[in-house]
């Protein structure tokens, strides 16, 4: 196991004046065993950061050290790390107990070794039942399981993530979700994750990194990235739904835009006048999305209630107060969080 440090690690394609930068100078560093997901939209740089940090793609400038040496020539067979990806990549005419040794085989471990070690991964996956098999008779879930024990066997500094659960089924990502916890609690492996889905990385991440054009806009634990977001793009991007980011919130500062979550809204006599333009039954909860009353902005807000909560009537007049401990305040201009 090792930690891992990026030194304002900078993407470029091309040189120049016509060169294309992705990653803007990326500082992040990663304790030895820990858990951290880079999360962002397509094309925010996230699979960029995981391939330098693999060494399939080259470091422009910056560096990326991994159990604290610089690892930016090294070749990825030479950098202790395995990495796992979405479309499985497992070889069809061999059984999961030779997808799984493969590539200790190519390395030479001697055979006994080869078999304690895919044994031991496989309990872990519980895939014990199914060494034998080749993967066109396994299930989605259980060829991505072949895939992170293909990892595992190689006994890694660090494990790579890249959007893994891609391809599988709601159930499948949660069950697969659980199955990646416990597999990081029971080998503590220094890991790095990436996925476009906000739900994986609130739930799998110690910390995370959120990333956007190819920026670090925050790196903190889920509850510090939710509670604290550092810009409007982590506050509309964290969150389901999204924060409420307001020019025209009452008693707004000038030059500031009011940030509320939808949870804290609260529907009371008297407050923020809005009139109702649709309500959303989501089982336990239900959204409802008003516009300012009396006022000829298209600003929506998003109100989170619980499902015993009465249905307002379309068109009717509601009014909601903000709880006043959790109202953020950004920066009109920069987006940047601003402590008032």
């Amino acid at each position: 196991m090792a930690s891992i440090e990026l030194k304002n690690v900078i993407k470029r394609y091309g040189s120049g004046k016509t060169a294309n930068q992705v990653i803007h100078g990326v500082n992040a560093q990663i304790a030895d065993g820990e858990f951290i997901v880079i999360v962002g939209p397509s094309g925010c740089g996230k699979s960029t950061l995981l391939r330098m940090v693999a060494g399939l793609e080259e470091v422009s400038d910056g560096e990326v050290c991994i159990g604290g040496k610089v690892v930016n020539d090294l070749e990825p067979s030479d950098r202790d790390i395995a990495m796992v990806f979405q479309n499985y990549a497992l070889y069809p005419h061999m059984s999961v107990f030779e997808n799984m040794a493969y590539g200790l085989k190519i390395a030479n471990v001697p055979m006994d070794e080869i078999k304690a070690r895919v044994d031991k991964a496989a309990k872990i996956l519980e895939l014990a039942p199914y060494l034998d098999r080749k993967p066109k008779a396994l299930s989605g879930g259980q060829r991505q399981r072949v895939a992170m024990g293909r990892a595992i066997v190689r006994q890694p500094q660090v494990f790579l993530f890249d959007e893994p659960l891609s391809n599988l089924d709601a159930k499948l990502r949660a069950q697969t979700r659980l199955e990646i916890q416990k597999l990081h609690r029971e080998l503590g492996i220094t890991s790095l994750f990436v996925t476009h889905d906000q739900v994986e990385a609130m739930t799998l991440a110690q910390r995370m990194i959120v990333m956007n054009g190819g920026v670090m806009e925050q790196f903190g634990t889920p509850e510090e990235v939710y509670t604290r977001p550092a810009s409007t793009f982590v506050a509309s991007f964290i969150g389901s739904p999204p924060m409420n980011l307001l020019k025209n919130a009452p008693d707004a500062k000038p030059g500031l835009i009011t940030g509320i979550r939808p949870e804290h809204l609260d529907i009371t006599p008297t407050g923020w006048a809005l009139q109702v333009e649709a309500v959303e039954m989501l089982g336990a909860e239900r959204l409802i999305y008003g516009k300012w009353a009396h006022s000829d902005t298209d600003e929506l807000l998003i109100i989170r209630t619980e499902e015993s909560a009465a249905v307002p009537a379309l068109g009717a007049t509601l009014h909601v107060t903000p709880r006043p401990d959790r109202i953020h305040h950004f920066d009109a201009s920069t987006g940047k969080r601003m402590d008032v």
